[in-house]
């Protein structure tokens, strides 16, 4: 990737006092920030939201509690209708809660008068689902907006554009409209759009939802990439766990409005708690191998080995000859799938262990291990 010309964005929360000080004076609802706050946090506190339809109230969100640090990869998940969009889009006042409130690098936002929300947007970028480019500008025209909006100097608009554009590998592309660009390409657009305001905190509506599995990858990355060098806190929505246990450093798990689950993603991955969370991350799961399921015997019998789920959340995952000297009998492996997350082991060993003891099961926890026994095959499959 081209090198960053936006060396700027490491201290965001200058960037409306130098660029924008009319606008900054104008803005007096945002608390100063202490000098040791980092800028790009978020914090619900006890958020409710009540949408009133044809059919009654719907309670949308249920008293969220809820932190996210500054520099985080922040992962919003749970079923349709969970409440995922609506507690995302109270960061920037798109929604606004019915109780509770969200505060902003510490300083609540529900009072911000009109100067003070501009402000606040341009602090807090976002990205869509399906890239909300307009068809008759170009690429360098669709970035170039929050800035005219802001009423920026030509000339900064467009070095700001440009650095935007060579952040997101898309200098060689400025003068195409989108109609020419691929779908990577027109979600790179959105990202540089959301970017060239400089902000703190980027928010994330299903971004990856209509972009093809390698596609979606080098997005993932570029996010990655943008959280790593420039700081910047992304809170994301998404339907696909599969890009939460690829990108994000923390997870909240939504039912029905209500938290029923958070912390590291290796950890509510690893060892899930909830039962929605367990029903989200079923894809993600290795099930039974067919040919096991279908000889695996419910109560042990003569010449029988019993079968184990040795699952691994955040443990260091030890070898077959560790199992067996825990077990006291030879080990066998039947099937295993476990990754790194963070840093941290996460995944599942099936195995079968012969002649067992009764407290095999407790020497192979004493392993750090969760165990479990799912049934009986017979000693020589």
């Amino acid at each position: 990737m081209a090198g960053l010309a936006f060396d700027s964005l490491r201290a965001p929360a200058r960037w409306i006092a130098r660029d924008r000080p009319g606008i900054a004076a104008a803005a007096p609802a945002m608390t100063p920030a202490p000098e040791n706050r980092t800028a790009g946090t978020v914090r619900f506190e006890a958020v409710s939201k009540t949408y009133l339809s044809a059919a009654g109230p719907v309670r949308a969100l249920d008293t969220v509690d809820l932190d996210v640090p500054a520099g985080a990869i922040f992962g919003i998940i749970g079923r349709s209708g969970a409440g995922k969009s609506s507690l995302l889009r109270t960061v920037n006042r798109l929604e606004e809660p019915t109780s509770g409130r969200v505060l902003v690098d510490g300083a609540p936002i529900e009072a911000l008068d009109t100067a003070g929300l501009v402000a606040l947007r341009r602090r807090v970028g976002m990205i869509f689902q399906h890239f909300n480019l307009l068809s008759a500008k170009t690429v360098r025209g669709n970035v170039a907006l929050p800035l005219k909006a802001a009423g920026l100097p030509t000339h900064e608009i467009a070095a700001r554009v440009d650095e935007a554009l060579r952040l997101v590998g898309l200098e060689g592309k400025a003068d195409t409209y989108p109609s020419r660009l691929s779908g990577g390409q027109k979600q790179r657009v959105g990202i540089a759009r959301a970017l060239v305001s400089r902000p703190e905190i980027l928010l994330c509506d299903e971004a990856t939802s209509a972009l093809d599995p390698e596609t979606t990858l080098t997005i993932l990355n570029l996010l990655r990439d943008i959280n790593r060098r420039l700081g910047i806190t992304i809170i994301l929505i998404t339907h696909e766990m599969s890009v939460i246990r690829e990108i994000c450093s923390d997870v909240v798990v939504l039912e029905k409005g209500a938290v029923v689950e958070t912390g590291p993603v290796w950890r509510v991955f690893g060892a899930p708690e909830h039962l929605t969370t367990r029903a989200l991350l079923e894809p993600l799961s290795r099930g039974l191998p067919a040919d096991l399921a279908s000889r695996l015997r419910p109560h042990p019998a003569p010449g029988t080995a019993t079968v184990l789920a040795i699952t691994y959340a955040g443990q260091a995952a030890p070898d077959l000859s560790a199992l067996a000297a825990a077990a006291g009998t030879p080990v066998r492996l039947l099937q295993a799938g476990i990754e790194r997350i963070q840093g941290h082991a996460v995944g599942r060993m099936l195995v079968a262990i012969e002649a067992a003891g009764p407290d095999a099961e407790d020497r192979l926890r004493g392993l750090g291990a969760s165990v479990e026994r799912i049934g009986y095959v017979a000693a020589d499959d």
